[in-house]
């Protein structure tokens, strides 16, 4: 093993044992800026959310700006019995993956009168608020291309194989709420029972017909309603509903579908449906030039016949904001096979920490495509 190779998969180790969720990476944070000074990168840190942005290279020049992203939250879910904070989504892989990038860029000082790299370590992704907060900071607004990086289940790809783009579908969730008064169950012509009008939703949703030929689902993924007394016809509600499409132009479609079925219930139940909270993540949008730049470096570390066809995913990830507020960015995300088990937001999610080392060397080809460095 060698020594960076050794510091990756400590780096990773620690970042496992110290999960922070969305918006409270505060410790990631310090973490990773304190190491960011050591590798001689200019460090920005905010003072209104966590997050850290390094700086490398020769930014008083027309180098193109090499981006590179890594998200630094974990989820909060039961782990063997406990609640508590737990990178099940390899977040802290992807975060040791590119600290390893920049430890190999420096070892070569010669790099960096060649190069002009950002490395940003965003917030939030589970949240599908940080990029937009990043977007928001200007982070992006002097990059010219933008890679990102994510561990892949066994299914979707194996160790020592790679995509060089994960096509991520859309996804909206409406958590809402049905309005009305409580009545005796022994007079339910009193009241308009809020179960009832849940279950008239989800038969509607059931009844939603979109072109076929574009994967997309609709489902109910939470339901509340009543209390602790059975003899009670609950006027009040609340409700989850999961959205998911391969595109945008069909979520948009999808959207307004749901808001139709709500309307026609409150007209017809005489009821208020409030959608309280709309959580949103975007499709890809590919750009070609640099998923041509990621193929090319995956088959020069993996070889020709390792580099994956374009992984589709119903997944989301918020990384696809930076391209719909910034067009012109030539974005894409490494999609790394590791033998990953038994699944993304598994609570026991594990996988071969050999793959660190492809991911590191795959994004430093990468960029030295970018920039014609031999």
């Amino acid at each position: 093993m060698t020594e960076l190779e050794s510091r990756v998969k400590r780096t990773f180790q620690y970042l496992h044992d110290h999960a922070e969720i969305s918006w409270e990476e505060t410790e990631t944070t310090a973490y990773i800026a304190s190491l960011l000074k050591d590798f001689g990168c200019n460090v920005t840190t905010f003072a209104d959310c966590t997050g850290v942005v390094g700086e490398y290279g020769n930014f008083n020049s027309n180098l193109p700006v090499v981006a590179i992203r890594a998200d630094m939250d974990a989820l909060w879910q039961e782990v063997n019995g406990a609640f508590r904070a737990n990178h099940s989504c390899g977040h802290d892989a992807h975060m040791a993956i590119v600290l390893g990038l920049i430890a190999k860029i420096i070892a070569d000082p010669t790099l960096k009168q060649q190069v002009a790299l950002k490395f940003i370590f965003q917030p939030a992704e589970e949240t599908g608020a940080g990029a937009l907060k990043m977007v928001e900071k200007g982070v992006v607004d002097n990059v010219d291309y933008l890679f990102g990086i994510h561990l892949r289940p066994k299914e979707e790809t194996i160790l020592g194989h790679a995509a060089p783009v994960i096509v991520h579908g859309a996804n909206t969730t409406y958590i809402a709420d049905i309005k009305g008064e409580d009545a005796h169950a022994a007079r339910p012509h009193l009241n308009v029972n809020a179960i009832e009008v849940v279950a008239e939703i989800v038969n509607l949703l059931g009844n939603i017909h979109l072109d076929p030929r574009v994967p997309h689902s609709v489902k109910m993924t939470s339901m509340t309603a009543g209390g602790k007394s059975t003899n009670i016809i609950p006027g009040s509600a609340s409700f989850a509903i999961d959205m998911r499409t391969q595109d945008n132009h069909t979520m948009n479609t999808l959207t307004e579908k749901v808001k139709d079925i709500f309307t026609a219930m409150e007209r017809l139940y005489n009821v208020d449906i409030n959608i309280k909270d709309v959580e949103y993540v975007p499709a890809a949008e590919l750009n070609d030039e640099a998923i041509q730049i990621m193929t090319k470096a995956v088959s020069t570390v993996l070889g020709a016949d390792h580099v994956d066809a374009s992984l589709v995913t119903s997944g989301g990830d918020d990384f696809h904001f930076y391209t719909i507020e910034r067009p012109a960015l030539k974005a894409t995300m490494l999609g790394l096979g590791c033998d990953l088990t038994p699944g993304l937001h598994h609570p026991n999610m594990t996988f071969n920490q050999d793959a660190l080392m492809d991911g590191v060397t795959i994004l430093y080809e990468a960029v030295k495509e970018v920039y014609g460095i031999a």
